[in-house]
């Protein structure tokens, strides 16, 4: 009994010793890598500062070695296209009826970076078309009908003062072409101030003195007025195959809110090799517009195109 003893006490001493050998040995081994880990992560800091200076001298290298003026040109675009018929379909008050529905949406940009100015001009086009037709009313009209309608034409140019700040000037011209609607009303801004470029993607126009031109023939007398124009323009992939682009445009009147007006259009596309599918959506308010058109209140103008998407740009 006692050696049984004797023996399962002299393995217990055994075990604990060599536990704690390997314990000594972990710790150490341990403190080894910790001490490699600590040189790698050193170096890995020093490798990682000169690439990325030399990240920095080679993009300096490059533009150094582009020339000026440095133009970059391109087309942005949404075609949307779908079409319903519907056949003895009961629940709906017209059961026999055909739709169609197109829309079209386009962007044509030329952005030009001069060594002590730059020069960007813009072309903005949407342009929609409704048929319904009621296969039962004999009297239906089934011819197609606009659904919207929007034209804008910007060009602002500038005087660099620093790489973020620029003395500019701007003029942009919106209105709608079908339907003789034509500068009826148009809407011109001419105005002057700076411009605002704190990241590569975003251009901020402020311009306190802008006089907003109102075009128009028609009964209602649309009012001209001096006021402040404020643009604001990004455009930025947001991952890859998928870019956000949204504009901006608001005119604040001085002489009150009823002359002041507002427009900011947003496009998301998805694009393999320039094709993909894009949504367009546009919201306007223009206090003007609404008194034209008979309306007490001022109603959010607005549209959207969800269709076929392309790019084309160098």
């Amino acid at each position: 009994m006692n050696k049984l003893f004797l023996l399962l006490v002299a393995s217990l001493l055994a075990g604990s010793v060599a536990y704690a050998q390997t314990t000594e040995e972990l710790a150490a081994m341990k403190a080894e890598k910790s001490a490699e880990l600590g040189l790698l992560e050193a170096d890995l800091a020093t490798l990682s500062g000169k690439v990325a200076a030399l990240k920095a001298e080679v993009t300096s290298l490059t533009d150094q070695l582009t020339p000026y003026p440095r133009w970059k040109k391109g087309i942005l675009g949404n075609v949307g296209v779908n079409f319903s018929t519907f056949n003895d379909w009961l629940l709906r008050e017209q059961p026999n009826t055909s739709a169609v529905n197109i829309g079209f949406a386009t962007t044509v940009f030329a952005n030009g970076d001069y060594k002590k100015a730059f020069w960007r001009n813009s072309l903005n086009l949407s342009l929609g078309w409704l048929k319904f037709e009621d296969k039962d009313n004999p009297d239906d009209n089934n011819n197609f009908r606009v659904a919207a309608d929007a034209f804008n034409i910007t060009s602002l140019y500038g005087r660099k003062l620093s790489d973020k700040w620029a003395i500019s000037t701007l003029g942009e011209y919106r209105t709608s072409i079908l339907e003789g609607r034509f500068n009826e009303p148009g809407y011109l801004d001419l105005g002057m101030g700076a411009t605002w470029t704190p990241i590569t993607d975003l251009v901020v126009v402020i311009h306190p003195v802008n006089y907003n031109f109102v075009f128009s023939s028609g009964a209602y007398d649309f009012k001209s007025s001096l006021g402040a124009k404020v643009v604001a323009d990004y455009t930025r992939q947001i991952v890859k195959g998928f870019a956000w682009k949204s504009n901006l445009s608001a005119f604040m009147s001085y002489e009150g809110s009823d002359l002041s007006n507002w427009t900011w259009v947003n496009s998301f596309s998805t694009a393999v090799k320039g094709i993909g599918v894009g949504l367009d959506i546009g919201l306007r308010n223009n206090k003007q517009e609404a008194l034209a058109a008979t309306r007490s209140d001022n109603p959010l103008q607005s549209y959207w195109i969800l269709g076929l998407s392309y790019a084309i740009s160098k």
